[in-house]
């Protein structure tokens, strides 16, 4: 089992914050995207930023993720895992955590699994009151936003386990008989998402603006989590605008919005024809525009 770099994977240095991690995240994983990118390997890359950034935005698991990394390990090292696991007593997590087939969360590597847990791998909780077994269960936001099943493993077993829509962090789902003593319950959080977050019931998204978009307005088209939508970008907007999109949220009683925030964004010039409407912008606007 080879030692995993996560902040290298993200391009943060040790002591980033929190606020720095989570904006590192939001752009690598909009360039690997699978539904964006076309460069040759982007489907790992993408995995890959998932996993540091599912390691690294949650304090405790970054905590533990930094205590093996100060015993001196470097990208590639082979790491055995100590008598019982990392979360037995090892600076590990004291908790078993499963994770949604299929989601933004799936698909984790060996390291990450015995680091953190996996379905009666490393860092089981135990037994809660009455015999019973609590784990984590990270849910895909697609599945809470429909509702329906979702697949895990557990146990050496495969579940198929129905998520009701709309869903709360939290909030427990009880598995008659599926823990390894009694009822396995398993409380819900939100697996990480690349291309949105959550604010109560709202979801966040943050768009990608040409310039003139922004400067004469647009129609683009947006992911929502129930499919793309047409928004309308109204002329002269700015970076750091928020356009919200009623009822495209979470559900619930009332359903969520997704607020869109507009993030300004220069493409690089590849061609003459597009180096040259950059010289006409610059021509056309002067040295004067700050102070305009």
């Amino acid at each position: 089992m080879q030692f995993k770099d996560y902040y290298g994977t993200l391009g943060v240095e040790p002591n980033a914050g929190e606020a720095e991690i989570k904006t590192a995240y939001r752009r690598l994983a909009r360039k690997y995207h699978p539904d964006v990118s076309k460069e040759a390997g982007a489907e790992d890359k993408f995995k890959a930023v998932n996993e540091a950034y599912e390691a690294l935005r949650d304090p405790e698991k970054r905590a533990a993720y930094d205590q093996l990394r100060a015993r001196g390990y470097r990208p590639g090292d082979d790491v055995q895992p100590p008598p019982g696991g990392f979360g037995s007593g090892h600076g590990g997590v004291d908790f078993e955590e499963i994770f949604a087939g299929g989601g933004a969360g799936g698909g984790f590597s060996d390291f990450f699994e015995s680091l953190f847990g996996r379905g009666g791998g490393f860092g089981q909780r135990g037994p809660a009151p009455r015999g019973d077994t609590r784990a984590k269960l990270a849910v895909p936001l697609e599945a809470v936003y429909d509702g329906g099943s979702v697949r895990i493993s557990v146990n050496n077993k495969t579940l198929d386990v129905r998520v009701p829509k709309g869903i709360k962090p939290g909030q427990k789902i009880r598995l008659a008989g599926q823990g390894p003593h009694g009822d396995l319950l398993l409380e819900i959080e939100y697996a990480a998402h690349p291309q949105f977050e959550v604010d109560g019931r709202n979801v966040i998204h943050v768009l990608p603006v040409a310039p003139w978009e922004a400067a004469l307005g647009a129609t683009v088209s947006v992911p929502t989590l129930g499919g793309r939508v047409e928004l309308k970008i109204p002329p002269q907007s700015e970076a750091g605008r928020k356009l919200r999109l009623r009822g495209r949220g979470l559900p619930g009683d009332p359903p969520g919005d997704q607020i869109v925030e507009m993030e300004v964004l220069s493409p690089r010039p590849h061609t003459d024809e597009q180096r040259a409407a950059y010289e006409t912008m610059r021509e056309a606007f002067g040295d004067d525009w700050r102070r305009a």
